[in-house]
């Protein structure tokens, strides 16, 4: 068997989630030394799809012509298109019937958790679904001193003072205003928010945000994994305060890395992180409030421990092995 990792239009998501979650794909088929390539001009018996571009249609729609398999990844759903960039809540309704045309061209669909799936299988799809982790490289984030001090030394950040980050696009459902008013409450903490998104897809609400964010929060932008491992390694806190995700790698990059994780209790988390076991959890803007300072002040329990054990499950080399039962089922093996 030879497996086709279809790029298409990836530059266009390299900075994202679905960037990552291709790259851990690349990662898990070495695990399994199954071939691989990425290019559709080569033999293959089995297509990854982890866009929804009107490219990776076309590609699915190609692959089925040849008797290929076809394997669309389930990273996007209406509900977490909603709430993002610049007109997203208007054409979500759309967006959603984009998915079905384009997931039902899937043999199978992989989507990360059982969330996910659960929305999925109210699409209408008629496709077998599946939910399996995107995974996290526990070898790579690991914590680390000598990270840690290279990301306070980079940010000239002294052994007394605290640094929140968090990581993802700059849009309304990642939290980024909720973040900014946070900062504002806490000028004695420094807040970093780690990602990229071109201004023009940004809401008139997130660009005000930012023009009037306080001194203490800053933009440094799209990081490399080697710098994000130095901000978990260096950081008190990882900062999640997204309303909506189909996993969040970045959040298992936390974990792995014993980063403390503050989360927004939405319900992907609900029976995956229990609160106060594996993570912290907040509702509203005033829980966060109360809660921050409890965790930088270390008067709550640490669960670091716990939550790289819940990594160390989704390493992977684990999710690699559960892949390859799916690819049986695929084949009919």
């Amino acid at each position: 068997m030879k497996v086709l990792l279809y790029t298409g239009s990836e530059k266009v998501f390299t900075q994202s989630g679905i960037g990552e979650a291709l790259r851990h794909q690349k990662k898990m088929l070495k695990n399994l030394n199954i071939p691989f390539t990425e290019n559709p001009d080569e033999a293959y018996d089995v297509v990854h799809l982890n866009t929804v571009l009107p490219d990776s249609l076309w590609m699915a729609r190609k692959a089925r012509s040849k008797g290929k398999k076809v394997i669309y990844y389930g990273h996007s759903t209406m509900e977490d298109f909603m709430n993002s960039f610049r007109g997203s809540n208007l054409v979500a309704p759309l967006f959603k019937k984009w998915l079905q045309t384009c997931y039902r061209q899937g043999d199978m669909i992989i989507t990360p958790t059982e969330y996910s799936k659960e929305l999925l299988l109210g699409y209408d799809l008629s496709k077998p679904i599946f939910s399996l982790s995107n995974g996290v490289d526990t070898t790579f984030f690991s914590k680390s001193k000598k990270s840690g001090d290279r990301f306070r030394k980079k940010f000239a950040l002294t052994n007394t003072q605290k640094a929140i980050i968090s990581v993802g696009h700059l849009i309304d459902r990642k939290g980024i205003i909720d973040f900014i008013a946070l900062a504002a409450k806490y000028p004695e903490y420094s807040f970093y928010w780690f990602g990229n998104t071109p201004k023009s897809l940004m809401t008139s609400a997130v660009q005000k945000a930012i023009n009037q964010a306080t001194s203490n929060v800053h933009f440094p932008g799209f990081i490399s994994p080697e710098e994000l491992h130095d901000a978990y390694s260096g950081c008190d806190l990882f900062l999640f305060m997204t309303y909506e995700e189909t996993e969040g790698i970045v959040l298992l990059e936390a974990l792995a890395n014993e980063t403390p994780v503050l989360v927004r209790d939405i319900p992907i988390y609900k029976k995956w992180l229990p609160d106060k076991e594996v993570v912290y959890k907040a509702r509203t803007q005033s829980e966060f409030e109360d809660v921050i300072p409890l965790i930088l002040e270390e008067k709550l329990p640490s669960l670091t421990a716990n939550g790289r054990q819940e990594a160390l499950r989704l390493d992977i080399k684990k999710v690699s092995l559960d892949l390859a039962i799916l690819y049986n089922k695929l084949l009919d093996v």
